[in-house]
């Protein structure tokens, strides 16, 4: 067992594992209601021996903090509307990647937000990847990484098939959890 492994199992964590360990995939992490998530699905994905980069503000990626990011998988996202196509972007790496793995949470904020953001779903589909559902259970402190979403292309029914998995699940602040 590593470190991941025993650091959530003494805080009384379970890990519910099931899907492969695919060399390109996104992973649809939520629900995303603190900044605890970011801490418990690093540490869950590295309990099982995987590694993936995850998307955050580019405000975030300030001396030192930035150094630290980027060393665990951190890419920097530039605010809406400064240019650029950040689907596009992130197709082609996946394109030209042999093992790219990207955990993106859909809400895009840890504020209550029933309107997910479709890129991961544009990305998956332009990319021919598949999408890991992972889930972080606050009330019953499970996390889960078991189901395999092949998105059609169909942003409104990939959506509602999708936020049909989450709806049993809580994060840390349940009223900040829109579906």
């Amino acid at each position: 067992m590593n470190l991941a492994a025993r650091i959530l199992r003494l805080a009384g964590w379970t890990l519910n594992v099931s899907v492969p360990d695919y060399p390109r995939c996104i992973i649809c992490v939520a629900p995303h209601t603190s900044n605890w998530d970011f801490v418990i699905g690093k540490l869950a994905y590295a309990a099982i021996g995987r590694k993936a980069g995850f998307l955050m503000k580019k405000s975030w990626f300030f001396w030192p903090m930035g150094c630290l990011f980027r060393a665990i998988g951190g890419i920097p996202v530039a605010p809406k509307g400064s240019g650029g196509d950040l689907t596009a972007t992130l197709i082609e790496r996946f394109k030209n990647s042999s093992r790219l793995t990207l955990a993106i949470t859909p809400e895009g904020t840890r504020s209550r937000n029933p309107q997910w953001r479709t890129g991961f779903l544009r990305i998956a589909y332009g990319a021919g990847i598949p999408i890991v559902l992972a889930a972080i259970d606050f009330s019953t402190k499970s996390i889960f990484l078991d189901r395999t979403f092949t998105p059609t292309g169909n942003l409104e029914t990939d959506m509602q098939a999708i936020k049909q998995y989450y709806r049993p699940f809580k994060g840390k602040y349940p009223e900040k959890f829109a579906l």
